[in-house]
């Protein structure tokens, strides 16, 4: 991916991401209230296997095996310390789960899930922004060819604003989030040093985003249905859609 790798390979890193920038992302809770709901409407009651791709430390995962006691999950990252993370928390449910270590920025992850295929619901979360324009369409056509008809995809992602005041207002909440965490273990620590914390960071530089609109354009070019955004709040959205019954 186009972020430093060695980064993702570091489990102090890894551990602060997700205790600070990934634990601050505002409307959790609503994101993945929507993912399950549409995840019910295309597939109904049932689904069999679904991918979690970037899965992180397996936020989506857990809340689809717990709403889908009968469900397969297939857990894709390149980051092993995130996978290792996703196995522990997920270890109740690893009988259900298969974790792959693979790194979607290239073609030939699909190899690794294939045999797993075809999949009832794909979702991914602040994973796919760090991909290149070109690489994000390439990934959404592997990924329609991965799905079973009337699968579904689901992306809880962070896209471009249209306008710079909309990028300073989530930029001001995810400060006074973090800064927030902050006082509890570090009360000395200001605001203003938290804000370079987080301009600093060292995922920032990777972040390529690309305008919700246009994403959505580029999943009907290449034959999803029910194309929509469901939920969006300043830079943050759920959107997808789904691959047409055949």
């Amino acid at each position: 991916m186009s972020e430093d790798p060695s980064s993702w390979q570091n489990p102090d890193f890894v551990a602060k991401f997700l205790e600070n920038v990934r634990g601050a992302i505002p409307l959790t809770i609503e994101q993945i209230e929507v993912m399950l709901q549409l995840i019910t409407v295309a597939r109904g009651e049932r689904i069999g296997t679904f991918l979690d791709l970037g899965c992180g430390e397996g936020v989506l995962a857990d809340a689809i095996l717990a709403e889908h006691p009968e469900a397969h999950g297939v857990l894709v990252d390149f980051s092993e310390p995130m996978l290792e993370g996703a196995r522990q928390h997920l270890k109740a449910h690893s009988h259900r789960l298969e974790f792959l270590e693979a790194d979607f920025a290239q073609p030939a992850w699909v190899r690794r899930v294939a045999p797993h295929a075809p999949l009832d619901v794909v979702v991914s979360g602040f994973a796919i922004h760090h991909l290149p324009d070109a690489r994000k369409q390439a990934l959404y056509r592997e990924i329609f060819d991965l799905l079973t008809p009337e699968g579904i995809f689901i992306n809880i992602e962070h896209v471009a604003s249209a306008i710079r005041w909309t990028e300073s207002k989530l930029d001001d909440y995810m400060i006074d989030a973090i800064f927030g965490k902050e006082l509890k273990s570090s009360p000395r620590k200001s605001r203003a040093a938290v804000a370079r914390d987080y301009y600093a960071r060292a995922d920032q530089d990777a972040n390529i985003l690309a305008p919700l609109e246009v994403q959505c354009d580029w999943l009907r070019d290449i034959g999803f249905e029910n194309v929509d955004c469901f939920l969006k709040m300043a830079e943050l959205a759920v959107f997808g859609g789904q691959r047409p019954a055949e």
